[in-house]
């Protein structure tokens, strides 16, 4: 029976294997021609695929390896490099068997993805519809004339490398969830080898901060996927289990989002060298979520208090931005800065927290969220740095 959704399963197999390659099958290939049929013909550039050394010419080497076709038909695949006498090629042979032959004459034109999961093992896939061929080679950047070599890394979509690297990382996992420091540092090492553009920490902090932050909740659905996909995808024991599974999704959740917020916000006045504390202890154990330039500052009153900047980091503040109002003695009475994902708040809270001398820090982009009236006195989080740098000593 055929493999329903054939090329999403070889898309898969690519991003999570080791190296892959394909090629449209040649006449030679199937033995159409007529001529000796050796197998697939793999180029020299592309042998790391099958073998983990050159060889010299004048002599034959071959090994074997398991190979599982089309996610359901395993059968043993030898490998082969002809260097005696006039010949100096790689050949894939003994392909199939008496339930599937990819070599078949039928299947001349068809696209052939190899992939090496390990040394050992490989897994092989042959897409014959022009959708199933379509899909694959968009998905991966390739035109038709791209096909015939190891498929590059560098040619990945954005998306697709995100893929390959969350894959990679849940592979190393040997707990389910890691800590949030550490989540938060992974979608950054992920974001900046993605798209190499570190220079935006400073020169468009906004923007990374929204970058590092889908990025670590693009992460953290993954490894739930991969921690609970197999038992919803199988079901539940009792409506307690599901119950109870369920909350402690939604818990993680809720917890992770503002850690990860706090985190990526650090890592941004990192870059831009900052200096302040976090969760530093002020008056009757209330704890800023910052303090600018840092505790020692605030609680040495020789310290200007003009000098001192407190922020507090909320993913949303419509109900809890009140929190912030007093947490800091040595400030009441002056500005306090609230940094946020709320993307658009009313006007009469607006008002209020005009009132109270909240002043609201926004990623740039969420800015024309809220009323225009308002937009003047929001400070983008890239402003906010600048004020910083320019208010402590």
């Amino acid at each position: 029976m055929p493999v329903k959704n054939l090329e999403e399963l070889a898309i898969k197999s690519v991003i999570e294997g080791k190296k892959s390659f394909c090629k449209f099958l040649s006449a030679n290939d199937t033995g159409k021609t007529g001529g000796h049929q050796a197998g697939i013909y793999i180029p020299k550039s592309s042998a790391e695929l099958i073998f983990d050394k050159n060889f010299e010419r004048g002599e034959n080497f071959s090994r074997w390896a398991k190979i599982i076709w089309q996610n359901e038909i395993s059968t043993e695949i030898k490998f082969i490099y002809y260097g005696a006498k006039t010949r100096n090629e790689y050949r894939i042979t003994n392909c199939g068997n008496k339930d599937f032959n990819p070599l078949d004459e039928n299947n001349t034109g068809a696209l052939l993805v190899i992939v090496q999961k390990d040394f050992e093992n490989y897994e092989g896939w042959l897409l014959n519809t022009e959708s199933e061929i379509e899909k694959f080679l968009d998905t991966f950047n390739l035109s038709a004339t791209e096909t015939g070599n190891l498929i590059d890394y560098k040619s990945f979509s954005p998306e697709i490398k995100t893929e390959v690297e969350i894959s990679k990382f849940i592979s190393t996992l040997e707990i389910d969830f890691p800590p949030a420091e550490i989540m938060s540092q992974v979608a950054r090492n992920i974001h900046e080898k993605i798209f190499n553009h570190a220079e935006n920490i400073i020169a468009n902090p906004d923007n990374k901060l929204l970058q590092w932050i889908e990025m670590e909740y693009t992460l953290f659905r993954k490894i739930e996927e991969s921690r609970y996909g197999e038992k919803i995808f199988h079901g539940f024991n009792s409506m307690q289990e599901f119950i109870d599974i369920a909350n402690s999704v939604l818990n993680r959740r809720k917890s992770r989002a503002g850690k990860s917020f706090e985190n990526q916000l650090k890592a941004i006045f990192d870059g831009n060298n900052l200096h302040y504390d976090t969760q530093a202890v002020t008056e009757a154990n209330k704890k800023p979520d910052f303090i600018f330039p840092s505790k020692n500052a605030y609680h040495d009153l020789n310290y200007n208090a003009d000098k001192l900047i407190i922020l507090g980091a909320k993913t949303t503040c419509k109900d809890r931005w009140r929190q912030i109002l007093n947490e800091a003695d040595r400030v009441r009475g002056k500005k306090k800065y609230l940094c946020t994902l709320q993307q658009g708040i009313s006007i009469q809270q607006l008002q209020e927290m005009k009132s109270e001398q909240v002043v609201l820090v926004v990623p740039q982009p969420y800015i024309e969220k809220y009323p225009k009236e308002f937009r003047q006195e929001i400070f983008t989080l890239s402003n906010f740095i600048k004020f910083v740098k320019e208010t402590v000593d």
